[in-house]
């Protein structure tokens, strides 16, 4: 049963639990020489006595949760590989593999991919070349579906049996549907949206970092009581690494329990693939609302099939309903990292600027000289960005 629990052998009666807590949820009790911490029916289980004790005399105990005791059993590093509709592993998969592997190495644990196939591709190889030293594969039928509580069901399993120390997944529409449930049903801490991730020295807990308050701080969070440390990345945040052919890994085949049953079957709705359709473009042409109407947007189009670019835009773009939302870039739609970033009629709020910070090149076009975008942009075009456009697109065109 879950529960704060005070072990009297280890307790010193320092009363820093009691300062730490909020809620008067513990008290020190008994005659000097004997105190000791008790509970009160007013504890919250915050973990905030837990982290201030200095002899680890207290410890929360969760059905399906690590105690803080016995966080120690936990090992390896996890990555959720999600495929798209046809099969293939996800370019996000790869960042977050590598990435993964910088802080395995660091924590001198292995790196895992989990691999839920519906099709028959196999890119197990392709993860262990990235950098995962085992892949847990899965082929079954039920992952078409994308139902998020089947891939949870398959993930939970594992992670109880083989008690991973964190679960890395890539911020798509799917993976942030996905981790929350995994949280839940793992009674664990979830960050959402993470743009840097590092190991703390000192502690060995993974650091989370992600932005605050509307992107005008970064705070890095912690999950010092739970595991699996659990994160989600948005896609086009880490590179991903060159593959080596040469790496040797494992690829171990984990079934489904044959009770899970997907609640409906998605015809025709490729999920795994039009959320994140722009974050792997070479070339992309991004649009604010300084193009000026929803009739323009078929100039864009057609300039950017000219360069051989994908679409992205802004948010006021998606909210106007002139853009589905899987086109928007910023820190509530997906960061991107292509060659070229061509740049029409956007302002350049913070929000934005931070989704196209791993692009290399950035050419940014705006009427206005003091445009916060000109601040972010290599190349910059003062000037009316139809005109420009226009004008670009007569060049390309044979």
């Amino acid at each position: 049963m879950s529960g704060l629990r005070v072990d009297p052998e280890l307790c010193i009666g320092c009363g820093r639990c009691v300062r730490a807590c909020g809620n008067d949820g513990i008290v020190v009790e008994g005659p000097r020489g004997a105190r000791c911490a008790s509970v009160t029916d007013s504890c919250i289980l915050c973990a905030a006595c837990v982290e201030a004790c200095p002899v680890d005399a207290l410890s929360i105990e969760r059905d399906g949760a690590a105690s803080a005791r016995g966080l120690a059993s936990y090992r390896d590093i996890w990555v959720f590989a999600q495929v798209d509709a046809e099969g293939r592993v996800l370019e996000v998969a790869y960042e977050l593999v590598g990435r993964a592997r910088g802080l395995a190495d660091e924590r001198g644990c292995r790196v895992v991919a989990l691999l839920a196939e519906f099709g028959v591709r196999d890119d197990a190889g392709s993860l262990v070349a990235a950098g995962a030293d085992a892949v847990l594969r899965c082929r079954d039928e039920r992952f078409a579906s994308y139902d998020a509580e089947v891939y949870a069901e398959w993930i939970c399993a594992l992670a109880r049996e083989r008690r991973p120390e964190a679960i890395l997944y890539g911020a798509t529409v799917f993976g942030r549907e996905l981790a929350p449930g995994v949280a839940v049903r793992l009674e664990t801490g979830l960050t959402a949206d993470c743009t840097v991730l590092s190991i703390d020295r000192r502690t060995g807990l993974l650091q989370q970092t992600r932005p605050a308050f509307g992107g005008n701080l970064m705070a890095t969070i912690e999950c010092p009581s739970h595991r699996p440390q659990m994160a989600t990345v948005r896609p086009g945040i880490f590179a991903a690494p060159a593959p080596d052919a040469g790496r040797a890994g494992e690829v171990v085949d984990a079934g489904l329990a044959d009770g899970v049953v997907p609640r409906a079957v998605l015809h025709g709705v490729d999920r795994g693939a039009d959320s994140d359709r722009i974050t792997d473009a070479d070339v992309l042409v991004v649009v604010g609302r300084g193009i000026g109407s929803k009739k323009n947007l078929a100039v864009v189009r057609e300039l950017a099939d000219a360069m051989g670019a994908k679409l992205g835009c802004t948010r006021p773009i998606v909210e106007a309903g002139w853009l589905d939302s899987w086109h928007q870039v910023g820190q509530t739609g997906v960061a991107v990292a292509p060659r070229v970033l061509l740049s029409l009629g956007v302002s350049g709020a913070i929000q934005h600027v931070a989704g196209i910070a791993g692009a290399q090149t950035v050419i940014a076009v705006n009427d206005d000289p003091d445009a916060p975008v000109f601040l972010s942009a290599h190349y910059r075009v003062v000037g009316d960005c139809m005109e420009v456009a226009s004008e670009l697109l007569t060049r390309l065109r044979p």
